[in-house]
């Protein structure tokens, strides 16, 4: 299993917004990739806005390469979330799982 995060700042005002493209944009899209496990968003208050941690967690790079494309520590950003941050990670960190609890 590989996880996948990327960290960003929204506005405060758009924070919302911004989950809700995730919920109905971004995740839409991966969830119908072959070896998409999950996705989760995690969010903390930061002195610039609102700090989100997105993980998502697919079975192998392979399924990860058909959201990402072939540069797969490439951020997917698109220009209306891009408005919408303060400032946001161009790279993302990719993990292997070695160990997990029931």
């Amino acid at each position: 299993m590989i996880s996948r995060h990327w960290t960003g700042v929204a506005k405060k005002a758009r924070a919302d917004e911004y989950v809700h493209h995730l919920k109905t944009d971004t995740f839409k899209q991966i969830e119908q990739i072959a070896g998409f496990i999950s996705a989760q968003i995690l969010k903390r208050e930061v002195e610039e806005g609102i700090e989100f941690l997105i993980i998502t967690e697919c079975e192998s790079l392979d399924a990860i390469k058909q959201f990402a494309g072939e540069k797969l520590d490439r951020a997917v950003v698109p220009p209306p979330v891009q408005d919408i941050m303060v400032q946001y990670d161009d790279k993302v960190r990719h993990y292997k799982e070695s160990y997990k609890t029931a």
